[in-house]
């Protein structure tokens, strides 16, 4: 490939979402393992490899991590940290506790007979024994795992359970085994869904749900994983609940929930309600880069929700969506409120007697302040779905009136300003016509420039274009 080439490539392979990226890895990494391909697939693997990694360094495959090869079938699923997981997710921190259980007390003799295989393949420098290996250890692990986690009357399971690890990893172990045990079936879904999908109409929704009808991905254990996998792949990963809905010919909460389908909802309510603790912990950092496009992604999940489901108030699909929505509202009103303190901080006029010597405008706190501005501005888009229509339009008509009467105000002080305090206002008025900017655009902003550079030389300031 030409360098153009390669570069286009590594362009579409950044762009795709984290949980694309791995499913990607995961079949290249099988198709070298069974010598298809080869030469395209080391090359589209490196490049997934700098991209995911962040470096351009030659990275080793971690191809002989016995563990990571047997746990190869569960990436698509995994959850970084120990928070709650929803239906089709695992942590990967349970992902080591299961690994030392199984060759030490689950299924030690599987084990040895798996590492004298990668043995070999090693030795031999070939891959044909590996795959048939990986999957005869597989299903020992499977069974090992449904056989500890399934209640026997009479029986000790607590204490073989706690051998194991905490509670966390508990919960995690029969997912675990079910994943393992429906490799083949969750790689033939793998197949035959589309890498994404920007829309979600009948059309796909009809191919996927033929894709899904299979009796192993029916299951209770498996249904949430198989459709984790459909999740992964929308741009709007809201419209997930639209399966469960064709499904039951109804967008009666009551007839959807009744079929196994209804738990898409469950998945879509959580992972609002985990970008909802997302955006909050950014609004805290004070990191506002992202905020737009969670804001949008909170907004359109919402409605989709309120507007594609009959959801009564009283039921508990919509007593989460409406706590998602609380939760979203109380994050934001309290940095809306914030804003205007900030900005009659920065633009605040003095008399100069007032200002030191050498006093400045804090330029990161003027970035900050413009960010924050532009936040507010953000959110009167979402306003009415996200509950804070009312808040953010007061706040940003106060900006508005604000800002333009301090900028003129500020301008004007530069005509009469003494020598020693010049500096200072200057400063002020650059931070207001910063402000200008995001609230009333380029022009505005522009036109403010040119005055304060005429009061400085003492000629006329123009008007204010109508």
């Amino acid at each position: 490939m030409s360098q153009t080439s390669t570069e286009r490539l590594r362009d579409y392979l950044a762009q795709l979402p984290p949980q694309a990226q791995a499913l990607l890895m995961r079949e290249f990494e099988r198709a070298i393992e069974r010598g298809e391909d080869t030469a395209v697939a080391t090359f589209v693997l490196e490049q997934l490899r700098k991209i995911v990694r962040g470096t351009d360094e030659e990275a080793r495959p971690r191809t002989d991590d016995p563990a990571r090869l047997v746990f190869r079938p569960l990436e698509p699923f995994l959850v970084e940290g120990n928070s709650p997981v929803r239906p089709g997710q695992i942590r990967r921190a349970s992902l080591l506790p299961v690994w030392q259980w199984l060759i030490r007390d689950g299924v030690p003799d599987s084990a040895r007979e798996f590492e004298a295989a990668l043995a070999r393949v090693r030795e031999a420098g070939t891959s044909s024994e590996l795959e048939p290996a990986i999957r005869k250890f597989q299903h020992a692990a499977a069974d090992a795992i449904v056989k500890i986690a399934t209640p026997v009357p009479g029986g000790d399971q607590q204490r073989g359970l706690a051998r194991i690890g905490p509670p966390n990893v508990i919960e995690d172990l029969l997912p675990i085994g079910s994943v393992l045990h429906a490799r083949e079936a969750l790689d033939t879904l793998n197949g035959r869904l589309p890498s994404f999908l920007r829309i979600f109409a009948d059309s796909q929704i009809a191919s996927i749900g033929a894709a899904l009808n299979v009796p192993s991905l029916q299951t209770p254990q498996l249904l949430p994983f198989a459709l984790s996998m459909v999740l992964q792949r929308l741009s709007a990963p809201w419209q997930i609940i639209r399966l469960a809905i064709k499904m039951a010919a109804s967008d009666d909460e009551i007839r959807v929930a009744a079929t196994p389908y209804g738990i898409a909802v469950t998945l879509a309510l959580h992972d609002l309600s985990f970008l909802a603790a997302s955006l909050r912990t950014d609004i805290k950092r004070g990191h506002f880069d992202t905020v737009a496009e969670q804001l949008k992604t909170l907004h359109d999940g919402v409605r989709g929700l309120r507007t594609e489901l009959d959801l009564r108030n009283d039921s508990s699909w919509g007593r989460q969506l409406t706590s998602i929505r609380a939760d979203i509202s109380n994050a934001l009103q309290s940095e809306i409120d914030s804003v205007p303190g900030r900005v009659r901080r920065l633009l605040r006029q003095r008399p100069d007697k007032d200002i030191p010597a050498g006093a400045k405008v804090d330029a990161n706190e003027v970035d900050e302040t413009a960010a924050l501005i532009d936040f507010v501005a953000v959110c009167r888009t979402y306003a009415s779905e996200l509950a804070i229509n009312e808040v953010t339009l007061r706040t940003y008509s106060d900006l508005q009136q604000y800002v333009e009467k301090s900028t003129e105000s500020l301008v004007q002080s530069l005509r009469g300003s003494d020598s020693k305090t010049r500096a200072y206002r200057q400063m002020q008025v650059k931070a207001a016509i910063r402000f200008c900017e995001v609230l009333f655009g380029q022009d505005y902003a522009s036109l403010m420039s040119r005055a304060a550079e005429n009061a400085v030389t003492g000629e006329r300031k123009p008007q204010r274009a109508s």
